[in-house]
């Protein structure tokens, strides 16, 4: 069997708390447990090169002029003095392919170095920026009238997305989440494309055992940022509808945090906020929610929903979000615009939401880690033969 190839992996996230960082984390586990060489060139604190096993890390740092994009994600746009460190790097690694996973800086400077060096590339598309940053103005513009809104929003939705492809042609394949965004950015770049899945470890989230509804109030769980472009105001529509409805006995759980954090405490009259949590302090919050809410339309996966899936918990999505995942409507949880339509059903019939939760883990076993990323480096050989063949019917044109 050939190795696997020598992948760079350039990533402007590892340590924070989102998608990204959450699998670049994996990928890296990965490698290590397998003995495959992977160089992981990532922003840090201090610039520095260290080994763990099979993995060689160059941290770079972040100089003063850094301005934060989002919680606790920084771009520094004087990142390209870094170039000559990265290029001697690779030059000593030897990698078949670098792997660019946003367009951060450190990802930037990968898409340069590629092209200087004459490396393939590969770049993954992990975060819808133009929804987003559509989202945040529609947000910001909210006392202007409605149609001028929309033509700020819209314009700047198709700008956004418009340089977003642009960079993501400089690779010579793209890696995307979902079908729909695959088929995207082959027939807007004319390059090609693959499905990269997203996986969920089997192990630190699992289903608590089985409890019942009895006497306890009938808890409503979100994780993730709370920020405009996750729709997270919805909970609060939610709240009014399910009081008007004549339900009293329920609670929200949400975990993460956000510019809209006290927004909700002040709107929602009952709330656990419980701030950013981690490892089994998360995967314990997972396993006292009956009902998992994921109010975004925007998010082109959404890796918490895989982790409350393995935690035996219900979703509720918007059906944008649930064709992304792959989630079947009335299985292992609702599609539905009527989020609290879909929450009462769950809360007045105990049978069908334990077996939407064991047929939502049983969807979960089938997204290990382990799965994900051996069909990644697949995805990777592939690739590479592609460009190969290409090269090669080039040459001989």
């Amino acid at each position: 069997m050939d190795a696997p190839p020598r992948v760079a992996f350039f990533t402007d996230t590892f340590d924070e708390t989102n998608g990204v960082a959450t699998l670049s984390r994996h990928l890296a586990q990965f490698a290590k447990s397998r003995g495959i060489p992977l160089l992981i060139i990532r922003g840090g604190g201090q610039t520095s090169v260290s080994q763990d096993g099979s993995l060689e890390i160059l941290d770079l740092k972040r100089g003063a002029a850094s301005f934060p994009v989002d919680k606790s994600l920084f771009y520094d746009p004087f990142f390209a003095r870094h170039k000559q460190l990265v290029v001697d790097q690779l030059l000593a690694f030897k990698p078949d392919l670098l792997h660019i996973t946003s367009p951060g800086d450190v990802g930037i400077l990968g898409v340069w170095v590629a092209h200087t060096m004459g490396l393939a590339s590969v770049a993954s598309w992990h975060t819808n920026l133009h929804e987003y940053l559509a989202r945040r103005l529609d947000r910001t513009f909210s006392l202007a009238p409605q149609k001028l809104r929309t033509r700020i929003t819209q314009l700047a939705e198709k700008q956004t997305l418009r340089g977003l492809l642009r960079f993501y042609k400089s690779a010579r394949f793209t890696l995307a989440p979902n079908q729909t965004m695959v088929d995207l950015l082959r027939e807007k770049n004319g390059r090609p494309a693959f499905l990269m899945h997203h996986g969920v470890d089997l192990i630190q989230y699992f289903p608590a055992p089985q409890r019942s509804n009895a006497n306890r109030p009938f808890c409503i769980g979100y994780v993730g940022r709370l920020t405009a472009e996750k729709n997270v105001r919805a909970f609060v529509e939610i709240d009014h509808k399910l009081r008007a409805a004549g339900e009293q006995n329920y609670k929200f759980l949400i975990v993460g945090d956000g510019g809209q954090q006290k927004w909700l405490q002040t709107h929602l009259r009952n709330v656990e906020m419980t701030g950013v949590l981690r490892g089994k302090e998360l995967a314990a919050a997972y396993t006292r929610m009956d009902a998992f809410l994921f109010p975004s339309l925007t998010d082109t996966f959404g890796l918490v929903i895989l982790e409350a899936m393995a935690s035996g918990v219900p979703v509720i999505l918007a059906p944008e979000a649930g064709v992304r995942v792959g989630v079947r409507d009335g299985v292992s949880g609702f599609l539905s615009q009527d989020f609290a339509a879909s929450i009462q059903n769950l809360m007045h019939d105990e049978p069908l939401r334990l077996a939407m939760g064991r047929a939502a883990r049983q969807f979960a076993n089938a997204n290990s880690w382990d799965v994900v990323f051996e069909q990644l480096y697949q995805t990777y050989a592939e690739g590479l033969a592609l460009i190969a063949e290409t090269r090669t019917v080039t040459v001989h044109a």
